[in-house]
């Protein structure tokens, strides 16, 4: 009984000190990449602009076929909003709203996961012009974990969690956009 009672102690001394630790954790983080394209930044403002034209080259989409979409609202117009369920845990459920159109350049977001794990985060696309000929685009992913998950990003980089996702988006984006058919 005294083994048990000790070990009950010391669990509920871990959890304190994690539940205490959690509260110096700083959970911000910012995921960006940026791809370079063989198009005029006109083109590639007309086509990023539309949230749908992100289940043509957003890695989240790709990876389940299955999943459900809604909308609401004007596409590429401020208040815009596609929502998503997927059974698959990666994926969840969720939605996304166009909070800002910057006319030429890009748009900011909105992103609100509902599943697994509640949480909003910042998204935007913006565009630069290299040449006459030749655009870049910047996707940006900003949230903040919160408490007691915050915890967590001591051992997980959101950089490397969610980076390979952007790139290998930003590559299909590419393809899409340099494609003979565009």
């Amino acid at each position: 009984m005294k083994f048990l009672l000790k070990l009950i102690v010391v669990l509920l001394s871990i959890a304190g000190i994690l539940l205490i630790t959690a509260f110096f954790v700083d959970g911000k983080f910012t995921v960006t990449r940026t791809v370079t394209v063989e198009r005029p930044r006109s083109e590639v403002v007309d086509y990023v602009r539309y949230l749908d034209n992100q289940q043509l080259y957003s890695v989240w989409y790709k990876m389940d076929p299955a999943i459900k979409t809604s909308t609401s609202g004007e596409d590429g117009t401020v208040g815009y909003i596609t929502r998503w369920s997927s059974n698959k845990e990666d994926i969840g459920k969720g939605e996304q709203e166009i909070t800002k159109i910057i006319d030429g350049v890009g748009f900011d977001s909105e992103l609100r996961f509902k599943e697994p794990m509640e949480v909003t985060s910042q998204a935007s696309l913006r565009t630069k012009v290299i040449s006459a000929n030749q655009s870049s685009i910047t996707w940006t992913i900003k949230g903040e974990t919160p408490y007691p998950f915050n915890l967590l990003s001591l051992f997980v980089d959101m950089d490397k969690e969610l980076g390979p996702d952007l790139e290998k988006g930003l590559k299909n984006l590419k393809n899409i956009l340099e494609s003979e058919n565009n």
